[in-house]
């Protein structure tokens, strides 16, 4: 009995040992708080201003460098000016054989093709013979810009071409649009809600998605463990992949804030989801 009690006293001894340890001896890793929404004053917003918000968000929030660059060349460059910039170019796009949109302006053709990329797909850049493009849409998932901030890209990119800026400064949305962007977005309860809440399946290969610019990840799991593959989602630049499918991979590719962005329940599906792929 005696050894017994002993015993006894000395598991206890080592699990509050551990305990103490584990919560005062550990450092506490403290993730970043969530990007905060910037709120646009467009009533008292210059022309100027609303171009320069355009450069910010295309340089930023809505990661469009992140393909549209010419380290990797996986995706058209957009910012140019003269011939080579997009808005000069959309007027022989808009009279090419294959485009199937709408559009009949250099303003109506950047937008479709920021909201329906496969309206128009240039040769060389897209899958499925060039009819399905990679990008996604960028007023859904992680990016989900909303329409005056497409409007804002749309006018810096019209301006950075040298042409007329025929984007209007929004007044403002309707009631219901500004309700609807106010209400947080519920957490993803599956690991394909993940994947399609951020937008996974426009870089990369995985699960039901095709995309075709980042590393191929439906096997992932066979040649990458777990500590890797957190790594590679909370610090994409830590380990660039050697081989891209357009070619090489290159730092930068991959935004680096989805571990802030995502729930731990979130980010713990995707990583046991892509753990599990072999």
């Amino acid at each position: 009995m005696k050894i017994f009690l002993k015993i006894v006293f000395f598991c206890i001894l080592a699990f509050s040992g551990f305990v103490g340890f584990a919560n005062f001896g550990i450092p506490q890793v403290k993730p970043a708080p969530p990007p905060t929404e910037e709120k646009l004053d467009l009533g008292n917003m210059t022309m100027d201003q609303f171009i320069a918000l355009g450069d910010k968000i295309f340089n930023g929030k809505g990661t469009c460098t992140l393909c549209h660059n010419n380290v990797g060349k996986r995706a058209p460059m957009l910012d140019g000016a003269g011939e080579e910039a997009v808005a000069n170019n959309a007027l022989l796009r808009l009279k090419d054989p294959r485009y199937k949109g709408k559009a009949t302006t250099p303003e109506e053709y950047i937008r479709e093709s920021m909201k329906t990329p496969s309206a128009f797909v240039v040769a060389g850049f897209g899958s499925d013979n060039d009819t399905k493009s990679p990008m996604p849409v960028i007023t859904q998932g992680s990016i989900g810009l909303s329409d005056a901030e497409v409007d804002a890209v749309i006018a810096f990119l019209l301006n950075k071409a040298g042409v007329e800026v025929t984007v209007k400064i929004p007044v403002g949305a309707p009631p219901s649009e500004k309700a609807e962007e106010a209400k947080p977005a519920e957490p993803a309860k599956t690991p394909e809600e993940v994947i399609a809440k951020f937008g996974c399946g426009a870089c990369h290969k995985i699960g039901k998605e095709e995309g075709a610019l980042g590393p191929d990840l439906t096997r992932v799991g066979k040649s990458k463990n777990e500590p890797y593959l957190r790594r590679a989602i909370l610090d994409p630049n830590a380990d660039i992949a050697k081989n891209c499918p357009g070619g090489p991979c290159a730092p930068g590719m991959m935004p680096p804030d989805f571990g802030a962005k995502m729930t731990g329940s979130e980010f713990e599906m995707l990583v046991q989801y892509l753990v599990k792929s072999k």
